[in-house]
């Protein structure tokens, strides 16, 4: 039985981190073979990037048309539309039923084929916006590491390139033989939570509003402290009604919204640079209680706090 052919994309200017990584994956790293690996190019020969380094790409186009897997590991820029030629080759192979990846920036190649109209996809979250505004056809799952949609899957940004590829072994292989991959790569099998808990996110610090900002700064010395509309409208002396108006028009947020997201945006500094319980950082925030504030952290995140804090500064909730 012959090994599932992989077609790995090298475009000039490749990222090194996003090359290797399948390269890796779908190469030799167990001593029995899993996958049949080929560098190809749009054009066969030496493929270089920014940094010095070269890769021989010894298929062209033409091996799109027999490989079982084709990756498109990175793209250079969003805004850089592929050549009609890269386009036609991945949709005539999706047509015969081979996998198409496309991770980080990649989905973006496999977005302009149109295969991924209708479709759930992924992509690196900072680029989301533009992806959304670029193809308005696409579902984007801006919390996915990765998804598979059709025999189409695409990932996130640099690392889910890992998961993405782990996913790839593990559907083909199974789980053990994906985790044996993940252990020799030092790489965890299978990551909790999505991309919400890497997307930076900070709130705006300040408005074009005055009085707004004065609260701000007041909300946050008091973040830990309860707060109600009547009272927050009172500071800036104007009625519940006029000052929530001016407080969404100035933030974008309704007063709760902006208290949770503060508070939570704070949690995370405190996950991260103490060593403080659950109950502790819970208080420090203003929740009502940890079970509230656990909710809450996994309905933004994705994940517990205390898996947070594993992730962020590798210590262990104390509790």
């Amino acid at each position: 039985m012959s090994l599932p052919s992989v077609a790995l994309f090298v475009m000039p200017g490749f990222s090194p981190f996003h090359i290797s990584t399948p390269a890796i994956i779908f190469g030799d790293i167990l001593p029995q073979p899993l996958f049949s690996l080929t560098f190809c190019a749009e054009q066969p020969g030496t493929v270089r990037n920014d940094y010095g380094m070269s890769i021989e790409a010894t298929g062209g186009l033409a091996q799109l048309e027999t490989a079982d897997i084709i990756i498109i590991p990175h793209w250079p820029h969003p805004a850089h539309r592929p050549s009609e030629a890269l386009l036609r080759a991945l949709r005539r192979a999706h047509q015969r039923g081979a996998q198409l990846v496309g991770m980080c920036l990649g989905a973006w190649v496999l977005a302009w084929t149109g295969l991924l109209d209708g479709r759930r996809a992924a992509t690196h979250w900072e680029c989301e916006a533009d992806f959304t505004r670029t193809f308005p056809g696409i579902r984007l799952d801006t919390n996915a590491l990765y998804v598979d949609e059709g025999g189409i899957i695409t990932s996130a940004g640099t690392a889910a390139g890992i998961d993405c590829s782990l996913y790839i072994v593990r559907a083909r292989y199974g789980s053990a033989v994906a985790n044996r991959i993940a252990r020799r790569m030092v790489a965890p099998p299978h990551r909790e939570g999505g991309q919400a808990q890497f997307i930076d996110r900070p709130l705006a610090q300040t408005t074009q509003d005055t009085r707004i900002n004065a609260l701000l700064a007041h909300l946050r010395e008091h973040i830990h402290e309860p707060q109600t509309l009547d009272t927050l409208a009172a500071t800036v002396t104007m009625s519940r009604r006029t000052f929530t108006r001016h407080f969404q028009r100035a933030t974008g947020m309704s007063v709760g919204d902006w208290l949770l997201a503060e508070r939570l945006q704070r949690s995370q500094r405190l996950l991260e640079e103490t060593g403080h319980g659950i109950e502790a950082v819970a208080q420090a925030c203003g929740f009502l209680s940890p079970v509230t504030f656990r909710q809450h952290f996994k309905a933004r995140f994705g994940v517990s706090p205390s898996e947070w804090r594993r992730t962020f500064c590798g210590s262990r909730d104390t509790q």
